[in-house]
């Protein structure tokens, strides 16, 4: 198993639930929390063994109305 990527998300105001509801829809994350803060949503992510990382966030946010922007974290080891 891969590392986790962490990816918050600030969301468009009034669309934390509706960007929410699509991110659950497709599947790709581990975990999603809504947050307080500077982000709106947190999620922790597996991307496949081989992916490229730059892609593959793009590639699960695509179509998604209502993302502002998105801060991504490398994880590399768990203690």
């Amino acid at each position: 198993m891969t590392t986790p990527l962490i990816i918050q998300l600030r969301c468009k105001p009034g669309t934390t639930y509706a960007v929410a509801n699509a991110i659950l829809l497709r599947e790709f994350h581990s975990e999603l929390y809504s947050t307080s803060g500077d982000f709106d949503l947190l999620l922790k992510v597996y991307p496949p063994e081989d992916a490229d990382i730059g892609y593959f966030v793009d590639e699960c946010f695509k179509g998604i109305e209502g993302i502002e922007r998105t801060l991504t974290t490398l994880t590399f080891k768990a203690f």
